[in-house]
């Protein structure tokens, strides 16, 4: 998976936001439960990344907010 660059989420109107966000989402609980489960291997360093993405996203969705 690719990492997220700020340009890029700051072309994405709103509602690919939240859609990506949810994706997004889903993807990081997948990974913490194969993680609790003890089946994840290589993929232990997608979880910080995809955390920071998150937030990357909710903190442009926020900005976005509040500026309305």
């Amino acid at each position: 998976m690719a990492r997220l660059k700020l340009k890029t989420l700051r072309e994405m109107n709103d509602q690919d936001l939240a859609d990506k966000l949810a994706e997004l989402k889903a993807d990081l609980a997948k990974l913490k439960l194969e993680q609790s489960k003890g089946t994840l291997k290589k993929q232990t360093g997608n979880i910080k990344w995809l955390r920071r993405d998150i937030a990357r996203m909710m903190t442009l969705l926020n900005e976005r907010k509040a500026k309305k």
